[in-house]
């Protein structure tokens, strides 16, 4: 079997960052009234526009990430797990409120793609930022969904995996110093990427994105109706302030059912905490609406 692809770095999918995002107050002057931009158009270095540009392009990305996490969180299977693969076109437009609605299409790969595997489809989406509060609004579309049966299947191998492992008290973090995650521990970083999605998308803003980067402590247990119950502590690399900010989530799973999750977690810089719980569909749909 071809090897598959180890997590991406910290910089997480969808390629670099731009360091746009940092120009929040840059951003919402680009974007007064309406601003569109293919997501590949380019201009001349000296052109007075170029900034505009990579403000609308760091946007476009912004919200395509967004759209992923809410898209993972809510199909609940780590087996369909998607990754950005590029922005195609996108628009945005900001009302009086400074309330930013972003439509855009972009492309996805698997997130455990093997080696050869094409891409696994292309997406639409809606995300509506309400004024740099986190959470925002999100109706996503996608094709080329994992045929239902194969999705099903590999759900149910992952999930008596998950059963019959037992919590690794010697594991330190995953992926491990060298960024390499031991083939036997890849069920438990799927399983809490997929409820860091729903953690990753409530946290994200008009101008902040996360990634999670490390899994810094593992517990699991069994419950009473046989799902695989997940307590877990991750790291998330926010992106723009460049914090690490430690998470503990619970989550609990069984194929077929909602995913439901539970998280705290502790922001660095403020005395603030954030906590969440959610229950979505384990059912992975073509639309997604959260209006």
């Amino acid at each position: 079997m071809p090897p598959r692809r180890q997590p991406p770095p910290a910089s997480g999918p969808g390629g670099p960052r731009p360091a746009v995002l940092l120009l929040a107050p840059l951003l919402l002057l680009a974007l007064q009234g309406v601003a569109a931009a293919p997501a590949g158009a380019g201009r001349t270095e000296d052109s007075p526009g170029l900034q505009d540009a990579e403000l609308q392009r760091g946007l476009l990305q912004q919200a395509a990430r967004a759209a992923l996490h809410f898209f993972n969180f809510r199909a609940g299977s780590p087996s369909a797990l998607r990754v950005l693969a590029a922005v195609l076109e996108g628009r945005a437009t900001v009302n009086p409120k400074k309330e930013c609605q972003v439509d855009l299409v972009f492309t996805t790969d698997h997130y455990n793609q093997e080696a050869g595997e094409e891409r696994l489809g292309k997406c639409s989406a809606r995300v509506f930022f309400r004024n740099q509060k986190p959470r925002p609004a999100i109706n996503v579309t996608c094709t080329r969904l994992i045929e239902k049966n194969k999705r099903q299947q590999e759900d149910y191998l992952l999930y008596t995996h998950m059963k019959q492992l037992k919590t690794p008290s010697d594991v330190v973090s995953i992926p491990d110093s060298h960024g390499h995650i031991d083939p036997s521990l890849r069920p438990i970083w799927d399983l809490a990427f997929l409820g860091s999605s729903y953690v990753m998308w409530e946290k994200t803003t008009q101008f902040l994105h996360y990634y999670m980067a490390q899994i810094s402590s593992v517990n699991r247990w069994k419950t009473n109706d046989d799902a695989v119950d997940f307590d877990y502590t991750v790291l998330l690399h926010e992106f723009s302030t460049q914090e690490i900010i430690p998470c503990r989530i619970h989550l609990v799973w069984y194929p077929g059912k909602p995913l439901k999750v539970k998280y705290h977690c502790q922001e660095l810089q403020t005395p603030e905490e954030a906590s969440g719980t959610e229950e979505g569909s384990a059912v992975a749909p073509t639309e997604l609406n959260n209006f």
